[in-house]
């Protein structure tokens, strides 16, 4: 898969995972792709100080990107 292919799988899952986050009043924005297998996203909005934020990053976010690009190993929150 081409980082231009990678890019759109990566944005296809925030898309996905997105109104979960807005109905609680948050957001996400990917950041970067490095090394073709770790995702750098930022949580905004109401998720940047909600007490599960990191829960919902693994149980929500990661697995849903590992569903559209499984060869991602890593997904971290930049602040």
């Amino acid at each position: 898969m081409t980082t231009e292919e990678l890019t759109i799988e990566v944005q296809k899952a925030l898309e996905e995972i997105r109104p979960f986050l807005n109905s609680d009043g948050g957001d996400i924005t990917l950041i970067s792709i490095e090394e073709g297998k770790h995702v750098k996203v930022r949580l905004e909005g109401a998720c940047t100080s909600c007490s599960v934020n990191q829960m919902t990053l693994r149980a929500g976010v990661e697995t849903t990107i590992k569903k559209f690009a499984p060869q991602i190993e890593t997904v971290v929150n930049i602040m």
